[in-house]
């Protein structure tokens, strides 16, 4: 039977389980309690240059694994330095000024995206009505079960890389991306997808993607800002040595929305060495008959239609 409950309290094991490769145990959580995946408030820089770390045997830099954002919420792409914190009931501690963590947005400086007037205000009104969707256009892709979007989605929960000849896959709860190593012709433009159509390179440790195909449809965020199905995205995947971190780089070009191309930046940590939070780190002990330590990556399932925004999921 169905019980509907909180959408962030939700853990099932992945439908697409058999996609999903489990990564050796780093450390026991019931013998040694791993540390708790801590949120930055700083962007570190990984520059681009030559892979000294491990590679597989097709030779690509060995980034396989579980990756989360490290900085700000899922919910706006871009950030005012502070804010106030309100107070959501009457006898709770006072307001109180919150630093932020920086925006998204790494260029322009202003950490602003640079809508056309009309974008702009198309934004702010979806924004506006996110709480109160009076139209089917006010309801954010998320809760109605959608996937994320080409850069959304490194905003959401963790996810994992899997790495295959030719292949490089991102396995998010929100749909799965497929960038494809092997000069397979792009789609043909008709053909529109939420995450769009993905063909890469590696550069030395960086990935670099050009995603076409976007069907438009998707947000950066709960604060509405988008993008249309003319955008040219370049996505760049820096990563670190050390196998610990990386950051990525998307540059959207759509003079149909923007004033001028931007660029978002969001930094990246591998987590299996942290505990699971049910958000960064959503790695879980594998119960199987072997005495293995293994690690299972467990999805969140949103049903459409089965509750309200921010109370959908379904078990």
């Amino acid at each position: 039977m169905k019980k509907t409950v909180n959408f962030r309290s939700l853990r099932i094991p992945a439908l697409l389980s058999a996609l999903f490769i489990a990564a050796p145990v780093v450390a026991s959580a019931a013998e040694e309690p791993l540390p708790k995946f801590q949120r930055e408030k700083t962007v570190f820089k990984v520059e681009e240059g030559k892979w000294k770390g491990q590679r597989l045997a097709d030779g690509q830099p060995d980034v396989q694994g579980a990756w989360s954002n490290t900085i700000g919420n899922h919910s706006n792409l871009t950030q005012s330095p502070t804010y106030v914190e309100r107070n959501r009931r009457e006898g709770e501690a006072p307001a109180r000024e919150v630093v932020r963590p920086p925006s998204r947005i790494s260029d322009p400086a202003d950490g602003q995206v640079p809508f056309q007037p009309w974008a702009r205000a198309k934004a702010e009104e979806f924004a506006k009505h996110l709480l109160d969707p009076v139209k089917p256009e006010y309801i954010e892709p998320l809760a109605r079960c959608a996937p994320a979007g080409p850069s959304k989605s490194f905003m959401w929960h963790g996810f994992d890389i899997r790495q295959y000849k030719d292949y490089v896959v991102f396995l998010f709860d929100s749909g799965t991306r497929v960038i494809h190593l092997d000069n397979k012709p792009q789609l043909h433009q008709k053909v529109k997808l939420w995450n769009g159509d993905s063909r890469g390179h590696w550069e030395g440790n960086t990935l670099v993607v050009n995603v076409g195909n976007s069907n438009g449809k998707g947000r950066f965020g709960r604060s509405g800002e988008f993008f249309s199905e003319n955008a040219k995205i370049t996505e760049r995947y820096v990563f670190d040595s050390d196998q610990q971190k990386f950051l990525y780089h998307a540059t959207y070009d759509d003079p149909t929305v923007f004033t001028r191309p931007f660029t978002v930046t969001i930094p990246v940590r591998r987590v299996e060495k942290f505990a699971h939070d049910n958000w960064n780190n959503i790695l879980f002990p594998a119960k199987h008959a072997g005495k293995e330590k293994i690690l299972e990556r467990y999805e969140q399932i949103c049903t459409e239609n089965n509750g309200g925004h921010g109370n959908g999921g379904v078990r």
